[in-house]
């Protein structure tokens, strides 16, 4: 069978994760990559192997007729440049977030809906191995009756002056940080392992002084099978791990059965109820980013436009996770339990305010 032939938009920081995976999906192969500055997109094309570049996304999707575009650029572009590959019929793999506000991202997905053109959101940390993992022991019933999960978020980049100027400086600038940029990533793994949120219950702060969004904060998820869901999120502290930025921090995942636990070296222990802890071996992946979660992504969809297979995360599907991002905001601005049914978030994302 023929490999999809995948056209790349953006040359940014994040690009390279992107197409690492391409490199080392065999169901595909890169014909294409594009960016404003030709210099980035080149500089890319050269280390990946891609034989053609392109300043203009229109020119490329004409000129190459890819199978699939990846979409690796800023939030305001996305509505766009989805709406541009599925005129062409392309079905799109966008970056989160989706786009900045509620009603546009609501605009996109409904949009995606009507011309019957995938358009899948890439979020990767479903797809590290430690969470596939975890699922597949709660689905075999290895934990017994799920009581919840917990996520201890401490990367260790965000202290002082100089706060993550060398990978992303425009976090310095973002009017929302911790839950748009980086807690969205466990609303959805949290939802990928136990479920749909009934209810969100939030307190935001801002730690750095020169930053403009928030950087910490308490996120309490009610799930509607009955478990809880607990992030506890820091940017600016670290954890025990080689790497801080490997699993980000470390994950309890309770059950009727007995605890799994997430360390920072990506190691699962499962402790039985009152019996000894042991290490529950399995495959953690390659040594980058997040276990090889955006090529797990990417072979994902890659194989659902190939055969057929259940896809995860479309736009339409995400728009879960926004609601419960959106409530989180307003718990922490009101002081209040968020209920999600009913709850229809503002139409434009007002800034975190202390």
């Amino acid at each position: 069978m023929a490999r999809l032939r995948v056209a790349g938009i953006g040359a940014g920081y994040f690009s390279r994760f992107h197409l690492e995976g391409w490199r080392d999906a065999p169901g595909a192969e890169v014909v294409a990559w594009c960016d404003a500055d030709q210099a980035k997109a080149q500089a890319m094309a050269g280390e990946f192997g891609i034989p053609r570049t392109f300043a203009d996304a229109a020119a490329m999707l004409d000129s190459v007729r890819p199978d699939l575009v990846d979409i690796v650029t800023p939030p305001p572009s996305h509505a766009a440049l989805v709406a541009l590959a599925h005129a062409r019929g392309i079905p799109a793999i966008c970056q989160k977030p989706v786009t900045p506000s509620w009603t546009e991202s609501v605009a996109l997905a409904a949009a995606a809906d009507k011309s019957g053109v995938l358009c899948v959101i890439h979020e990767n940390f479903r797809f590290q191995p430690w969470y596939r993992e975890a699922k597949r022991l709660l689905a075999a019933g290895a934990l017994g009756t799920p009581h919840g999960v917990a996520f201890r978020l401490r990367p260790g980049d965000g202290q002082g002056p100089a706060a993550y100027l060398d990978r992303q400086p425009y976090f310095q600038q973002m009017p929302r940080l911790l839950i748009v940029e980086t807690a969205i990533h466990w609303i959805d793994t949290f939802r990928f392992l136990l479920g749909e949120v009934d209810a969100v219950t939030a307190r935001l702060r801002r730690m750095n002084p020169v930053i403009a969004g928030e950087d910490a904060g308490i996120l309490i998820l009610e799930f509607a099978g009955g478990s809880t869901g607990l992030f506890d999120g820091n940017r600016l502290n670290d954890h025990v791990a080689a790497n801080p930025r490997r699993t980000m921090g470390e994950m309890w995942l309770e059950g009727a059965a007995g605890v799994l636990r997430l360390d920072g070296e990506s190691r699962l222990w499962w402790k039985p109820h009152h019996g000894a802890e042991r290490e529950h071996a399995y495959d953690r992946g390659p040594e980058t980013f997040g276990g090889g979660c955006c090529g797990a992504l990417q072979r994902h969809v890659v194989a659902h436009l190939a055969a057929g297979s259940p896809v995860e995360n479309t736009a339409a599907d995400y728009l879960a996770n926004l609601r419960v991002q959106e409530a989180a905001y307003e718990s922490h601005s009101t002081g209040r339990r968020i209920a999600l049914q009913g709850y229809d978030p503002p139409a434009t994302a007002a800034p975190f305010v202390p």
